[in-house]
Formats: structure tokens, sequence, C-alpha cells
């Protein structure tokens, strides 16, 4: 494609007991996970919204309500593959940056990050850069 687009994402979930800390499609040890009707993982949510809303389809409620029990407790990783599938293989987008700011009191996610952008890399089947 020859058109140049930018999205942007946004995600925000309450902790909860007893659910693991999923961020970036890894998984964090805290004592408290995130709520929500899949794993909750804000970050990956969060890029799903931004690749929707550049090509033009939406959010990602569009495509996994929260209604829809086929969905409940789903691996964010598998719903980011089906939407990377659809847009860059069956509509030809192509990924060409990534910046992303998470805001969080706790836990602290710097010793995470390489984890994170090489889980985000690899979902985007490109090479991760600093």
């Amino acid at each position: 494609m020859s058109e140049f687009r930018v999205g942007q994402g946004f995600d925000t979930h309450r902790f909860a007991p007893d659910r693991d800390l999923i961020l970036g499609g890894i998984t964090i040890q805290h004592e408290q996970g995130l709520a929500g009707h899949s794993d909750a993982d804000v970050v990956l949510h969060s890029i799903i919204d931004a690749l929707l809303g550049a090509a033009g389809h939406g959010d990602i409620g569009s495509f996994f309500p929260d209604t829809d029990p086929k969905h409940k407790d789903a691996d964010s990783k598998v719903l980011f593959r089906e939407i990377w599938e659809l847009l860059s293989n069956q509509e030809g987008w192509k990924f060409v940056n990534l910046d992303l700011t998470i805001i969080t009191e706790e836990p602290k996610l710097r010793p995470h990050i390489d984890a994170m952008r090489e889980s985000i890399a690899s979902l985007l089947e490109t090479e991760s850069s600093r």
C-alpha cells in the first residue's frame, strides 16, 4: 500500500486478585493481575486498537466483544495474531513504527521492557529495535 496512516490505541483495566498480570504478551510476577473478559493485556489491546484505527476498522470490541463467551479469558496474543493476519495478509497493510506509553504505579516495568519488546516484535513478525 502506498498510503501512510497512523493509529492510536488506549486501554485501561483495574487490578484484580487471582489473575495473572499479562502485559505485552508476557506474564509479569505481581500480586494482582488486571480484570477483564480476556486476559486483559492492556498493552496488546492498545496496539490492536491502534492498528485497527489506522486501517479504519473501529476497535477491538468490534471484533471481540466482551459479551461473547467464546472470548472469555482469551489469550490476547491469539486475538492480536487474528487482527494482524487480517490487516497484513488479507488487506496488505505494513507495519512501520510503534511508540507505546504505559502508565502504571506498579509494578516497575523497566526489567520487563526488553521481553515485551521482543514479544510484540514476534507478533508483528518484525525485528525489535531500540
